[in-house]
């Protein structure tokens, strides 16, 4: 197989990857008709509400992204764990909406990074200390299947999953 079609065969598999889906929920099913009257409440036993796993997941896709997309060095690494969890349980009047609005644009913003012609998957970054979009790509793929999982959880603890 010639050098490019390689290339293409493991973008196609990333992207995959990214979509979820294959081998579980993927985050567009697990938060599809999720009750607003449950989306704040965090069951015992558990840290975190629906919202806040949501809210999770779009920051730490963000920072990924805006990690993964430094070319002008203005990446500036967040606080673990302050800057990455809402403090709130229940979301604003609208920010559930809006938050998934944001995790669907950056999704496909760094959907764009790894389709882009001369994308190099294995390239370290300059910014970085060893990180490649590869490794971004797996990072995000495997925080999202990670979170995902819990959020069918809660939603099994609420009964409100299918």
């Amino acid at each position: 197989m010639k050098s490019g079609r390689k290339k293409d065969a493991v973008v196609t598999q990333l992207l995959a990857l990214l979509r979820g889906g294959q081998a579980h929920a993927s985050f567009k099913q697990a938060v599809a008709g999720f009750p607003a009257r449950h989306r704040g409440v965090v069951p015992d036993g558990l840290p975190y509400s629906a919202w806040q796993l949501v809210e999770h997941i779009r920051i730490a896709q963000r920072d990924i992204l805006d990690f993964s997309n430094n070319h002008d060095g203005t990446y500036k690494p967040l606080k673990w764990p302050k800057d990455y969890w809402p403090k709130a349980a229940a979301p604003a009047t609208g920010a559930w909406d809006k938050s998934l609005r944001a995790i669907r644009a950056d999704r496909a913003a760094f959907e764009r990074l790894l389709t882009t012609k001369g994308a190099d998957l294995n390239a370290a970054f300059p910014w970085g200390d060893g990180q490649t979009l590869m490794r971004e790509a797996f990072l995000l793929a495997d925080h999202d299947a990670y979170h995902v999982g819990e959020i069918v959880m809660l939603r099994r603890l609420l009964g409100c999953w299918k």
